[in-house]
């Protein structure tokens, strides 16, 4: 026989052992008539997802920032700055930021469409022109919103004695640097709140299923012919096979819920890596989150008898990935700094972190090294959850019950 047959005296492999127990637990749930109750489920989070939306305030705060730049020549420049200072501390808040974009020699020319539309950043919109006769380039929104404001702000700058308010040509483009890294910093968050809620939601089924078992003694008799080590990585995988499941039956049911409401991705702001590939990661960042919970659960499971002790003990781990949570949505405020390379270190916060990631940047270099830096520390939590689990469930038998009656002698030849 080979590695993978029966050995060690009729009992499984490892490796064997754990799809066996995978694919019993993968078919006992998948076909049960609980499940279609499991896949109602989302409905509740889609919910909280509606209402969470001062979770993120700091992110949108951050996404609205929105430049205009001046492309005019070094006087006109000066003069629309200085202007600008004035109004701003005059009315505060009611002008954008402004910034020089470019001093144009006499003569000289500038494409602002094409510097906005290829551009990256908060630059939303350029002034272009002269005082007598700025023109503002900027998306359709942009353009109703700040064109009154360009005019007020030219007049102060032209004459500050006539106050002629000079008329404000417009050129509208599709998007802008602005735009763009707005929209992505929404993708992103939005695919950090739904990978949390995801894995939240699907990682707490190995609780339930653990405690089942331990009641009805299941455990004791896998024990008995399988090593504990497969029991434990059979039942993580087998629920995140289930998981898989379902995520693609609500996936499949949101994107047609979105096509007969008459939108698509190309409604979305497109995320730095692209769909396709931000979908990929995103499997593939479920996948290694779902795992690396999945056998904290799993555990603090083996820890609990009862239905009550799951909840006391599962409510730390919960509270603490809450705030891995709040730890990686930070981070995206901080794009390069040192909040967001710690998230992406630790652990448990970096598939938040490098989701996000995905959302805001463009290169895959980094993601690969990630991934590779997430699978290890899969395996080390595999190992130790599993070791901790062969322990305290081989103590649930015999030698407990071998215990308890000793104390039960002690209590009685004292009393």
């Amino acid at each position: 026989m080979s590695n993978h047959a029966i050995r060690d005296g009729g009992r499984l492999s490892a490796w064997r052992a754990a799809w066996v127990i995978a694919r019993r637990d993968f078919t006992a749930i998948l076909f049960s008539r609980s499940f279609i109750f499991f896949l109602l489920g989302p409905l509740f989070p889609v919910v909280v997802m509606g209402l969470a939306g001062g979770v993120g305030a700091q992110v949108q705060s951050e996404a609205s920032v929105a430049d205009v730049g001046i492309a005019m020549q070094t006087q006109d420049v000066d003069a629309m700055l200085a202007a600008h200072s004035e109004l701003a501390m005059q009315v505060p808040g009611s002008v954008p930021p402004m910034v020089a974009l470019k001093r144009l020699a006499p003569g000289e020319t500038f494409d602002a469409r094409s510097v906005l539309e290829e551009g990256e950043g908060s630059l939303a919109a350029i002034v272009t022109g002269t005082l007598d006769a700025p023109v503002l380039t900027a998306t359709e929104g942009r353009v109703a919103r700040w064109q009154g404001t360009i005019g007020l702000i030219a007049a102060h700058a032209a004459d500050q004695q006539t106050r002629i308010y000079p008329p404000v040509g417009t050129e509208i483009v599709g998007t802008s640097g602005a735009a763009e890294n707005s929209g992505r910093l929404r993708t992103a968050q939005g695919g950090q709140v739904l990978l949390f809620l995801l894995i939240m939601l699907l990682a707490s089924m190995v609780l339930s299923n653990l405690v089942e078992e331990k009641g009805n003694k299941i455990i004791e008799v896998l024990a008995a012919a399988i090593p504990m080590d497969a029991v434990f990585m059979g039942k993580l995988f087998a629920m995140l096979g289930v998981s898989v499941v379902g995520i693609a039956v609500w996936g499949s049911t949101g994107a047609a819920i979105l096509y007969a409401g008459g939108q698509s991705l190309s409604d979305f702001a497109n995320p730095g890596v692209g769909w396709p590939m931000f979908f990929v990661l995103f499997a593939l960042y479920f996948a290694m989150g779902y795992l690396l919970l999945g056998s904290i659960f799993l555990a603090v499971g083996s820890l609990a008898a009862t239905v009550r002790e799951v909840q006391t003990l599962s409510m730390p781990a919960t509270m603490f990935q809450i705030l891995v949570f709040f730890f990686a949505s930070l981070a995206v405020t901080d794009r390069g700094g040192v909040i967001e390379y710690t998230a992406m270190a630790f652990p448990l916060s970096s598939p938040f972190a490098m989701v996000a990631r995905a959302a805001a940047e463009e290169s895959l270099w980094p993601h690969l090294l990630a991934l590779g830096w997430q699978a290890l520390w899969v395996a080390i939590f595999i190992k130790g959850g599993a070791s901790l689990f062969r322990r305290r469930v081989m103590q649930s038998g015999p030698r407990g019950a071998k215990k308890r009656s000793l104390f039960q002698r002690l209590g009685r030849a004292t009393g």
